[in-house]
């Protein structure tokens, strides 16, 4: 079972036997094609369903690829977060960017593996950035974005993710284009349920990763094995509250791995956009979603107060 680590095996065999995990699928009929549905098993307790991202605690993180690594804070390779995390907030869920690791080769990804291991904890989904946009006009550019999609696939297995965030990267001067996207990742998502990894699209870029754009190419697409991931706040940069809510809800009716939480988002030149927490949650409740919840706090300063407090107000809101 390339989802489930060792100690999630033994915690499901329990929760099975005790009646209290929820095995998530979407609805029959909701989907018009004959690809089976991910057979991914989620924990029904609220603390057991938060999960923490490392992207907010980028500034610490000692990676070649971070691009964010604040060299005056104390440093730690992102082995070591798995560890930081079960100490500082008491989760056992880690959500790692693509950007934080060191490296993918086999002894990197063991000892990570083992770190994971002796903290009982494990990696619920894997944020990644894509070498190249699946909407590239040249095919050559595109095939690079469905080999890197692929790349991160096959880590996603060896760290027993149940799936990855795929970004969908813009291309300057250029709209992205909807049918080049879905038909890009009709191959991405083909080869990933062949492991049963999850691909998600998280409203994330304003312009590539729209949420109403990404809904389209989700249903374009017409995958089990291609949903959303919807983040809190990222469609706030707009400007527009009622636009965030309304996208968030477009997201949640698509969602089924893991969500975003977080009460704001820094747009240009450090303004802060703020949601309101608990509405977002209503939104997350209506709309029956039963995955992880990844607190990802982002804004300037320390991220292990807030992040403490993110993870209090969702045990509250998912209780």
């Amino acid at each position: 079972m390339n989802s489930l680590t060792r100690r999630a095996f033994l915690e499901k065999l329990s929760a099975m036997a005790a009646g209290d995990l929820i095995v998530c699928a979407v609805a029959p009929g909701a989907h018009a094609n004959d690809n089976p549905e991910p057979h991914i098993s989620f924990p029904s307790a609220p603390r057991d369903r938060v999960a923490i991202a490392s992207y907010p605690f980028r500034a610490y993180i000692e990676s070649p690829g971070n691009r964010d690594r604040n060299p005056s804070l104390p440093g730690m390779d992102l082995i070591q977060f798995p560890a930081e995390v079960v100490k500082k907030f008491g989760v056992h869920n880690i959500e790692p960017h693509s950007r934080h690791f060191r490296s993918l080769d086999s002894d990197y990804l063991a000892k990570f593996r083992g770190e994971l291991n002796k903290v009982n904890a494990i990696v619920v989904n894997i944020a990644v950035s894509t070498e190249a946009s699946f909407y590239e006009p040249d095919l050559a550019a595109r095939s690079k974005s469905i080999v890197s999609a692929k790349k991160w696939v096959d880590v996603a297995v060896t760290m027993g993710s149940p799936s990855i965030r795929t970004h969908i990267r813009p291309i300057s001067n250029q709209s992205p284009d909807l049918q080049r996207t879905v038909e890009t990742l009709r191959e991405v998502v083909s080869y990933a349920a062949g492991k049963n990894v999850v691909v998600m699209l998280e409203n994330d870029d304003l312009i590539s990763e729209d949420a109403f754009f990404l809904v389209k190419v989700i249903e374009g697409v017409n995958h089990p094995y291609l949903r959303a991931l919807p983040d809190f706040a990222n469609s706030m940069l707009t400007g527009d509250a009622d636009f965030n809510y309304r996208a968030l809800q477009a997201m949640f009716q698509h969602a089924y791995c893991i969500c975003h939480v977080k009460t704001g988002e820094t747009g240009d030149h450090g303004k802060q956009f703020n949601i309101d927490l608990e509405k977002s949650f209503q939104i997350l409740k209506a709309s029956g979603y039963r995955g992880y919840c990844s607190m990802e706090y982002d804004a300037p300063g320390d991220p292990y107060a807030p992040t403490t407090k993110l993870v209090e107000q969702t045990i509250r809101y998912l209780s």
